[in-house]
């Protein structure tokens, strides 16, 4: 069977899953049209990434030169002229609205977006507070919303960043739905005709046994996506997750590809597990930008180098005088673009 057609039968058919379950659909409703894509190979990779204009690095660069701090500046448009994701967070009626007016900027520009999806219930399993969407049929019908959005127009789609890890550690409360929420979205995202999908698989230092997680990632619908996300806001280095990338696509069948989050791995991971009594991948001092995005790695199975995580957004309050997740942080910024090699 083409995938486009599985695509199709995946989205009835885990309809039918929460239906027998008791969990129901109508809240959801039905997937939006388009032309399904034939596979990974349908949707080509896109030659430039999509650079917003309006990013918090660009806006803080004219701040400063206002200011007169014209190095400092300078030192930021590192991350301003660098193409980065927005990522879709609030469970929101808004969200189409959102991503068609992000669409409509990178197809005025000539360039392809990157979106993440990052509203599953029980996002993070609460590592950093609370998030994602209150129930199932909340978080398909957003997803329909966020495909309704894209209408068809050129997107790489990033997908619920440590949704799979979290489930392969059973930190969820149901494994089996959360399982199926991911194989929903990648169905209905897919139906658009026009999204590449890559299913967060986490990172080298978080689940080992690759075997475990390739089932899970099936499980997820990873064989109707087009590969898998590594390092998503992380810092490990490019030679580890690529390591770790071909191990995983050979546990899927040696075929998988596979993109890696650079944004901020250029001095690799914190060394120790812990800075000032919190976890070293929040926020870790001494951190710089990675290689900049692009779909020429030179790297076997590797589609894309991409920056993912917004360099520069706090990962959390951690420690005392830290901004919440998420939020700009200027100086932070400053100091990974100053240490880029």
């Amino acid at each position: 069977m083409p995938r486009s057609s599985r695509r199709s039968a995946l989205v009835a058919g885990v309809a039918l899953t929460f239906l027998l379950s008791g969990c129901g659909t109508e809240a959801a409703g039905e997937p939006p049209t388009g032309t399904s894509s034939a596979g990974g190979s349908a949707v080509p990779l896109p030659p430039v990434f999509y650079l917003d204009p309006h990013g918090a690095a660009a806006l803080q660069v004219t701040e400063w030169e206002r200011e007169g701090r014209a190095e400092e500046a300078a030192t930021l448009r590192r991350i301003s002229t660098r193409p980065t994701a927005r990522w879709l967070v609030g469970d929101s009626e808004a969200v189409a609205e959102e991503v068609s007016n992000f669409l409509a900027g990178a197809s005025r520009s000539g360039q392809t977006p990157v979106l993440v999806t990052h509203n599953i219930p029980q996002r993070d399993c609460a590592r950093q507070g609370s998030g994602g969407a209150g129930s199932a049929e909340a978080y398909q019908d957003w997803i329909r919303r966020v495909a309704s959005g894209v209408q068809g127009r050129p997107v790489t789609i990033i997908l619920e960043p440590g949704a799979v890890p979290d489930a392969v550690q059973r930190c969820v409360d149901d494994v089996d739905m959360r399982l199926a929420l991911l194989r929903d979205a990648v169905a209905v995202l897919g139906s658009t005709g026009s999204a590449r999908i890559y299913l967060d698989a986490g990172h080298p230092a978080w689940i080992k046994d690759t075997a475990r997680l390739a089932a899970a990632l099936r499980r997820a619908g990873v064989d109707e996506a087009d590969g898998f996300a590594l390092n998503v806001a992380n810092f490990i280095g490019t030679p580890q997750n690529v390591t770790y990338g071909h191990q995983l696509s050979d546990a899927l069948g040696g075929t998988a590809t596979f993109v890696v989050d650079t944004s901020r791995n250029g001095r690799g991971a914190y060394p120790r597990e812990h800075v000032r009594s919190a976890p070293s991948w929040c926020n870790p001092p001494g951190r710089a930008l990675g290689a900049d995005p692009t779909t020429d790695t030179g790297l076997d199975r590797v589609d894309a180098l991409l920056w993912i995580k917004y360099p520069g957004e706090s990962d959390g309050a951690c420690r005392p005088g830290e901004p919440p997740s998420g939020a700009w942080w200027p100086e932070y910024a400053l100091g990974l673009a100053e240490r880029a090699g």
